[in-house]
């Protein structure tokens, strides 16, 4: 793993919790969206730039080598935040939970108004990440990959469409709603390189088709 990567992955939880506090304590309104991945032409240089390899093994993974949903401000923790920032006119309790607000599903276009009907995706999901090259990583860089907040790595969607997801890569699974499939691709690039993940030929393929029609 290189110094500069060591180097990210060892800001990222501070500065993730900062942004989150900062948000939360002065936006007058939701952010409504994740952070905005880099652009088309950014992603496809990106993507030239992963290594391409045969997807690893699944041996060994578990969910909870990931810690996710951890704290982040108060009793605020990775979820709540998210459905806070992705939501309109989001109430929360004094244990932050959601309990009004109005959530758009960027994957297929449903709205929503109970927080129970919206996961909170993994853009690159954990096992694919497992798979990629995260295997070799702690479980605090693991830990950070999982609550990123700064990267576009964590969208709040309809629970069943993220479930349908599960650990699919693009070149297995895209949104069923094809105007948001650009930003998808967009997104998947921007974090795999950010956490020098590795990409397979079906995956880069498919990304590279999405890409070239942004």
């Amino acid at each position: 793993m290189s110094g500069i990567y060591a180097r990210r992955i060892a800001v990222l939880a501070a500065s993730a919790a900062l942004a989150a506090t900062t948000g939360l304590l002065t936006a007058p309104t939701a952010q409504a969206a994740m952070p905005t991945p880099v652009a088309a032409s950014t992603a496809r240089t990106y993507l030239s730039q992963l290594t391409v390899s045969a997807e690893g093994s699944s041996s060994g993974y578990s969910r909870d080598k990931f810690p996710h949903w951890i704290t982040q401000s108060g009793a605020c923790n990775t979820r709540e935040v998210v459905l806070k920032r992705d939501g309109t006119g989001v109430v929360q309790d004094s244990s932050c939970a959601a309990t009004g607000g109005t959530w758009y599903s960027e994957y297929d276009g449903a709205t929503w108004t109970a927080a129970a009907d919206l996961d909170i995706d993994h853009m690159v999901p954990l096992a694919e990440a497992w798979r990629s090259g995260a295997s070799g990583w702690t479980t605090a860089q693991r830990q950070s990959f999982a609550n990123d907040l700064t990267r576009p790595q964590l969208i709040a969607v309809t629970d069943n469409v993220n479930q349908s997801k599960s650990d699919q890569d693009p070149g297995e699974w895209l949104p069923s709603r094809a105007a948001y499939r650009c930003t998808y691709a967009r997104a998947w690039v921007h974090v795999k390189h950010y956490y020098g993940l590795s990409v397979d030929t079906t995956e880069k393929s498919a990304l590279q088709s999405v890409l070239n029609g942004c």
